[in-house]
């Protein structure tokens, strides 16, 4: 596996290792440039999450020929994709990754871009990638006239389940979008723990969507004013919740998705992610910019936010390669004008169904 070689140089830092961060380090690797990721958490797990992976991603994010170890396509658990990348990341001298680190500010002269840490520590290079996700500190430096994501009004019930656990007939097709009770699921067949697609030895995978709790959110600190501040884990859902959601899942939603909710539900495997969205205004300044969920919030409802990370990763690496340093505030300018009215087409489409569920 032999890595392209590109003469861009440079170095970049990058600011969120989740899957937008990973992918847009590969990119950047790539055309030569050496890139420290600082990342906040020092695990990341999102039970429950689900995703559509493009045939070929990880060859087109780092120019390898992979065979059979690239990133699987199709349906995926957000876990799974996250630990190919990471485990791909890791393996590539021209990445650095350090957590938990927590980025406080970032700024920029004419001639490179740095972050400040919360213990003072200064971290300079010629780019800064703001990959840190909806709540983003970078966004608060490219559009401090408007930083913050706004709340949908709904927040989606998100678990797994393993198949074989469950005493079900498999649903006909490999995904369901079903409307009952003035809820919304999503529910659709992942691989396996082991990759495994054969029926029986899959993984059902669900996303409910709830706008009849955000009294929930507002209580437990994860929605302030029109902010999405966290996820709910199981710890911050009282039993009452747990036992509502279980009559309602009980009465209104067909097997084997009516099997897999309850298994979550009665294991606690479940989290509840309050939905923001964000219209972006511009994706860089100077030396900084933005990619994924930093600078770009569609509702889920779009099933397009991974492609569209995927693709700011690939569109910043090919407006960067081969530039000398100079010129890099410039390539950022390109990467913007490139990317930025399909991200903005991508978030209003979900505007449509996000105000009407939202009201239902």
């Amino acid at each position: 596996m032999n890595h392209p070689t590109h003469k861009t140089g440079g170095k970049a830092v990058l600011v969120g290792a989740s899957l937008s961060g990973l992918m847009s380090a590969l990119s950047l690797s790539r055309i030569g440039m050496s890139v420290t990721m600082l990342e906040r958490s020092d695990g990341k797990a999102r039970a429950g999450a689900a995703l559509p992976v493009s045939e070929g991603l990880l060859q087109r994010l780092t120019g390898w020929n992979l065979g059979q170890h690239g990133l699987p396509s199709g349906p995926q658990a957000w876990s799974d994709v996250h630990a190919g990348l990471r485990a791909v990341v890791e393996a590539d001298p021209n990445i650095w990754v350090r957590a938990p680190v927590h980025v406080k500010f970032v700024d920029q002269d004419e001639h490179s871009a740095w972050v400040v840490t919360d213990d003072g520590e200064v971290v300079r290079g010629d780019i800064v990638v703001g990959a840190d996700g909806h709540a983003s500190i970078i966004r608060r430096h490219v559009t401090p006239e408007r930083p913050d994501a706004v709340f949908a009004g709904y927040l989606i019930w998100l678990g797994i389940v393993d198949e074989r656990v469950i005493q079900a007939p498999p649903w006909p097709d490999q995904l369901a979008i079903l409307e009952e009770g003035g809820y919304c699921l999503n529910a659709y067949y992942l691989p396996g723990a082991d990759g495994a697609l054969a029926k029986g030895r899959r993984r059902l995978g669900f996303g409910w969507y709830d706008a009849g709790r955000n009294h929930l959110l507002r209580a437990s600190g994860a929605l302030v004013g029109d902010v999405v501040q966290r996820t709910l884990r199981p710890a911050d859902i009282p039993d009452a919740i747990f036992r509502e959601l279980t009559a309602e899942a009980q009465a209104i939603w067909p097997a084997p998705w009516r099997e897999a909710i309850l298994d979550c539900l009665s294991r606690r495997a479940v989290i509840g992610t309050p939905i923001g969205e964000y219209m972006p205004q511009r994706l860089a300044r100077g030396r900084v910019c933005l990619v994924g969920d930093a600078a770009h919030v569609p509702s889920p409802m779009t099933g397009k936010g991974f492609d569209a990370s995927a693709l700011d990763a690939l569109a910043l690496a090919e407006a960067l390669d081969g530039l000398a340093h100079g010129g890099m505030a410039e390539a950022l300018r390109h990467y913007e004008t490139r990317r930025l009215a399909a991200a903005r087409d991508l978030v209003r489409s979900g505007y449509g169904f996000s105000r009407s569920f939202a009201t239902r």
